[in-house]
């Protein structure tokens, strides 16, 4: 940790900046020995910086966020399965730079912690090369980043460099150290590859734990498919039909539903749907009968977006939300 402090000073305070394409001698002994050495970490990190920043995310969902990494340029991004919370969910993933993105969640592995998030609005983005060749050791110099405590664009992304102190089959420990926003967000080796995602953090060591990339090349298919893949602590599955609405209805000789009653305090009065309203669609389906209403409903869970076009008074108008929780 000491030799960490003095990099932190020689990082703010150099001017040198090397290419860092293979692996340093540093990695492999206990302690720098000299100058050259943090010269040799700082160089790294300096050149390697720039590109991971720019693929840090922030992503925002259900009124939190944690951190992700954009790993494709069409927006794929990597996260920790409790940021995600669940498949096909609606976020919002923030750039670097400030900018906001709609996304949707892909697939998760709950024991894993490993999730998915792939950014719906067309573009070309920046992101992290993928260390494929399993070249991380006990011992490496490291870096992570994140958004602790949530997006700040004065601020940016927080960058915390150390060392993995354990390596095993299901996790990675660093003494980088990560706090509440910083996870789901990546760790990086000298070279500026992603070896990790944060999964456990605090202002401890001893719960500094991250998820390695091998975990997601090993559920990768499934994850894009949108698959939730496992049990564990990291992620409920979701109950299809546990969702709650709070309205009531009765058919329309014309089509449509119309609204009888409205429940105090459901999500259905929180979004704004009153009675007299009348449901022509749920989810782009036109709706006929009441049944077939409920049928659509029994294949979703809580939590899951929901959206209402309607007619009011003679005029369309839709609605988004969330159910929730019966």
């Amino acid at each position: 940790m000491r030799y960490t402090r003095i990099f932190s000073l020689l990082l703010l305070f150099g001017c040198w900046s090397v290419a860092a394409n293979e692996r340093l001698a540093v990695n492999d002994q206990k302690a720098p020995v000299n100058r050259q050495d943090l010269e040799a970490i700082q160089n790294a990190v300096r050149t390697s910086l720039p590109r991971a920043r720019a693929a840090a995310v922030c992503i925002e969902i259900k009124g939190g966020s944690g951190s992700g990494v954009i790993v494709s340029p069409d927006g794929l991004v990597l996260t920790a399965a409790h940021v995600a919370t669940g498949v096909k969910q609606n976020v919002t993933v923030v750039l670097e730079d400030g900018t906001r993105l709609a996304a949707e969640t892909l697939g998760l592995v709950a024991d894993r912690d490993a999730a998915m998030v792939r950014i719906t609005e067309k573009g070309t983005y920046p992101f992290a090369e993928i260390d494929r060749d399993a070249s991380t050791r006990l011992g490496d110099w490291v870096f992570a980043l994140g958004h602790s405590g949530g997006f700040d664009q004065e601020r940016g992304s927080v960058v915390r460099l150390g060392r993995l102190v354990r390596i095993a089959d299901s996790t990675f420990q660093s003494d980088c150290m990560v706090i509440g926003g910083d996870s789901g967000g990546p760790l990086f080796n000298l070279a500026g590859n992603l070896i990790a995602i944060h999964s456990r953090v605090g202002a401890q060591m001893q719960v500094n734990m991250h998820v390695p990339i091998a975990a997601f090349i090993d559920h990768w298919d499934g994850m894009l498919a949108a698959e939730f893949i496992g049990e564990g602590p990291y992620a409920e599955k979701p109950v299809k039909g546990n969702g709650f609405l709070g309205l009531a209805t009765e058919a329309r000789p014309k089509g449509g539903l119309s609204v009888t009653k409205v429940g105090h305090r459901s999500p259905a009065e929180v979004a704004g749907i009153r009675e007299r309203d009348v449901l022509l669609k749920l989810n782009h389906v036109a709706l006929e009968t009441r049944e077939q209403m409920q049928d659509l409903l029994k294949e979703m869970s809580a939590g899951d977006e929901i959206i209402f076009e309607i007619q009011r008074g003679g005029k369309p108008k839709t609605f988004t939300f969330n159910l929730g929780e019966r």
